[in-house]
């Protein structure tokens, strides 16, 4: 396995390894539940709250794990995260999980928390699988909150339930439907990838002028 720094495990997952916006994994709540910015946090903090549970322990307990069994044994440490979420997330706001519904118990079988168990966690020190998960999971919230806070402000005119643009606001209803979940989605990539071809296009203009200079002066 590559080795890398501390800093590198916590901000590989916020940015560089986006699991939504460039590894596109944990897409059915991504698309699903982004409708509010509200339900998008709660299962932001939900996946968060799993994936750094689960890590933690199962770093822990690598040395345990047969590894014949070791997918099977995630899943059930995975499940057992899941289950105090779905508990705390029903006490907490009752109108919250009705309305993720059974997006909650899904993140069991998210492929983004099974995949840094058995690519990380299970191979790294407890504190270095800590910041792995930390990243990973701030990276997915901050997905999972730009998702909701277009759909949100586009598809209803209001943030966290409270109205932006007035009364007569006339708000695209599509943005809060299924369908809005692929456009916003896609919107975001689009952008995104602008942002990244300009930075590229941009170091390799500074390239130019800096070899145009340097030719210069030896002439």
């Amino acid at each position: 396995m590559k080795e890398t720094t501390p800093n590198q495990d916590f901000f590989r997952g916020i940015w560089k390894e986006n699991p939504v916006l460039i590894q596109m994994l944990g897409l059915c709540p991504t698309l699903a539940v982004t409708n509010t910015v509200e339900n998008s946090l709660y299962m932001g903090v939900a996946t968060f709250f799993v994936l750094c549970g689960s890590s933690l322990l199962i770093s822990s307990a690598k040395t345990l794990i047969p590894h014949e069994v070791r997918i099977s044994t995630y899943i059930l440490v995975i499940a057992t995260f899941v289950s105090v979420a779905d508990m705390a997330i029903a006490a907490i706001n009752p109108d919250v999980y009705k309305a993720l519904g059974a997006s909650i118990a899904l993140i069991v079988v998210n492929c983004m928390i099974l995949g840094r168990q058995e690519a990380f966690a299970s191979k790294r020190p407890v504190s270095r699988a800590l910041l792995d998960a930390v990243g990973t999971g701030f990276g997915f919230i901050i997905a999972l909150f730009m998702m909701g806070a277009v759909r949100e402000i586009l598809g209803s005119g209001s943030f966290l339930g409270m109205s932006l643009f007035g009364p007569n606001f006339e708000p695209w209803v599509v943005f809060v439907l299924p369908p809005g979940g692929f456009l916003t989605l896609g919107f975001i990539l689009l952008f995104l990838s602008w942002l990244e071809r300009r930075r590229a296009q941009r170091a390799v203009d500074d390239e130019t002028a800096a070899g145009d200079a340097s030719a210069r002066r030896v002439a």
